[in-house]
């Protein structure tokens, strides 16, 4: 009898002791599966664009694929809101504003009045904000002088190769005395380069004609009245006056003098010439940049901008042919790409 108990009782026990693993394994299995441990990393990202022209479009391309490099790619552990701005700072506000509601793991700011609003709609909260597209970061206040953050942000600058483009122009015009530029009053990146070209422009015999506006719908009067007083005109990544360039072209055409853009897509649409630099490499450069932060491998506020180091020479023949302005192959012989048609009208 003694014997037969203590059978049952070792039994029970032994049973006992499995359960009590199984439930051991099983709460750990549950405790894994709450801290989400073994599985992939979901981020959404806002993206705020402030026009629809081409040189932005190639930054947002480029910034997918350096995302996309780095493992974060779209429609697998990625949501990407997208909005733009259509040249509007109060809208461009209100879109920064609403991806802070949403609480997205990051904004990406395509050029400086996104960049701007994207910062000042994230100050109270943990959102980076990483910015392309931003001439002057430092002007714009999102950083110190020395390339340093002002807070949670970080990015890229597409600095303008302003001594480049003076040359090429002194070249392609040897007897050019002044040269036009129109520009928004109220886009940071655009002072700033306005000041660099009036720096420089002497150096190469040239005297700076500029002309401000506040609204999209002055671009027309600002071109019509410039290209009386000037022997060229040269673009800025001014995003007002970019998103009206045909309208700009139409002034300059039928005054038959060139019109030399700041980057490959103007050039493309109708500019003579640009020494500009490659946007959709500036993009990717960013989206690495942003995927090692949301990946905790950076922090924004640590990491310094960076900036486009190499300009390219652009040229479109079809649109100097359009002004009667003659080149000849040593005009074009270094050119990166040079187009033989104008794609937009």
């Amino acid at each position: 009898m003694k014997r037969k108990t203590l059978a049952i009782l070792t039994t029970i026990t032994m049973m006992a002791a499995i359960f009590t693993g199984c439930g051991s394994n099983g709460a750990k299995g549950a405790a894994e599966a709450d801290s989400g441990k073994g599985e992939e990393e979901f981020y959404t990202i806002g993206i705020s664009q402030f026009a629809e022209h081409g040189s932005l479009d190639n930054c947002r391309e480029g910034f997918i694929k350096g995302l996309a490099e780095e493992g974060i790619v779209e429609g697998e552990n990625l949501k990407v809101i997208y909005d733009n701005a259509q040249t509007d700072t109060g809208t461009a506000s209100t879109i920064a504003e609403g991806f802070v509601s949403q609480k997205t793991d990051l904004i990406c700011a395509i050029a400086t009045p996104c960049a701007m609003s994207a910062y000042n709609a994230c100050m109270e909260t943990d959102i980076p904000v990483v910015y392309t597209a931003v001439s002057d970061p430092a002007e714009a206040g999102l950083a110190d002088e020395e390339g340093n953050p002002v807070g949670n942000i970080t990015g890229s600058s597409d600095v303008l190769p302003v001594k480049a483009q003076l040359e090429m122009i002194r070249s392609l015009l040897p007897k050019a005395e002044k040269i036009g530029i129109i520009y928004t009053t109220s886009e940071a990146n655009s002072l700033s380069t306005i000041a660099t070209y009036k720096e420089l422009a002497g150096d190469y015999g040239f005297e700076i004609v500029d002309s401000g506006i506040t609204a999209p719908s002055e671009v027309e009067m600002a071109a019509a009245d410039l290209v009386t007083r000037v022997d060229c005109l040269t673009n800025l990544t001014d995003n007002t006056v970019v998103d009206a360039l045909q309208t700009v072209l139409a002034a300059a055409n039928e005054k038959k003098i060139p019109i030399f853009g700041s980057e490959i897509e103007q050039v493309k649409s109708g500019c003579v010439a640009s020494m500009g630099i490659e946007y959709v490499e500036l993009g990717r450069q960013t989206g690495v940049m942003a995927a090692k932060i949301l990946k905790g491998e950076a922090k924004a506020e640590e990491t310094p901008f960076i900036s486009a180091t190499e300009a390219e020479l652009y040229v479109n023949t079809a649109a100097a042919d359009k002004i009667g302005m003659a080149l000849d192959e040593n005009d074009v012989k270094d050119a990166a790409e040079t187009f033989n048609e104008i794609t937009a009208e």
